[in-house]
C-alpha cells in the first residue's frame, strides 16, 4: 500500500534549527536512513512541496510555509490519490514535553496552524499525525492528563526559535524515535504504531 509522510516546517536556511522545523528533519533522517537526499538527484520539485519517492513511501515537505501547508498536501493527494489513512502528517507540538511523541489516528488541529491548513484543504480531520514535542508541557484541552494553563506567551517567537543547547541532544534522539515511529507506521499500521511508540 502506498504512503505519503508529510513532514512539516518552513523552507529556508533561517528555519532549519528552530522548533518549528522538526517534521522536515524526521523526514530528511528517514531518507538519509533510506540512502536518499532531499538535496539529491531522485529528489523532485512537486506540488510545492520537495518529494522523494521510495519504494511504496512518498516522503513530502512542503515549501509552501508551515501555515499554507494544506495547499501542498491537496496537490499531492489530487495527484497522487492517496487516502487519508495513507497521510501521516509529522510536526511540532509545544504543548508536548520536550521529546515526547504522540502519534493519533485524526482529531482537532488544537491550535496548530500547519495541520489546520491540511484538515482544511483536505476536508477531513481523520488524518494520522505524529506530534513531536518541543514545548512547555501544557497538553492540549480534551486530552488525557489535560491541565487548564495560561496562554503560551509570544508563541511564534517561540517556536521560530532555535532550541538551546542543552536541548540538542534530547531533540537528536526524538528525532531518530520518530523516524522509527514513522516506519512502524508504514510497515505495521498506526495502531502498531501508537502501541509502540506513544508515552
Amino acid at each position: 500500500m502506498p504512503h505519503l509522510l508529510l513532514g512539516l516546517g518552513n523552507p529556508g536556511p533561517q528555519y532549519r534549527e528552530t522548533r518549528h522545523n522538526v517534521g522536515f528533519r524526521v523526514g530528511e533522517e528517514i531518507a538519509r536512513r533510506l540512502g536518499a537526499s532531499f538535496e539529491g538527484d531522485a529528489a523532485r520539485d512537486e506540488c510545492g512541496s520537495r518529494v522523494l519517492t521510495l519504494g511504496d513511501l512518498t516522503l513530502a515537505l512542503p515549501q509552501t510555509f508551515m501555515n499554507r501547508s494544506g495547499y501542498a498536501a491537496r496537490c499531492l493527494v489530487e495527484v497522487h490519490g492517496f487516502a487519508p489513512e495513507e497521510i501521516l502528517v509529522v510536526y511540532d507540538e509545544v504543548a508536548l514535553p520536550l521529546g515526547r511523541l504522540r502519534l493519533r489516528r485524526g482529531g482537532s488541529p488544537a491550535g496548530h496552524r500547519g495541520i489546520e491548513s491540511i484538515l482544511q484543504q483536505l476536508r477531513t480531520d481523520q488524518i494520522p499525525r505524529l506530534r513531536l514535542g518541543v514545548g512547555r508541557g501544557e497538553r492540549p484541552p480534551g486530552e488525557e492528563g489535560a491541565i487548564e494553563a495560561p496562554p503560551l506567551p509570544n508563541l511564534a517567537d517561540f517556536v521560530l526559535s532555535p532550541f538551546a543547547p542543552e536541548e540538542r541532544d534530547p531533540v537528536a534522539a526524538m528525532i531518530e524515535r520518530a523516524a522509527d515511529a514513522c516506519t512502524t507506521w508504514a510497515a505495521e499500521g498506526v495502531e502498531a504504531a501508537m502501541t509502540r511508540w506513544n508515552g
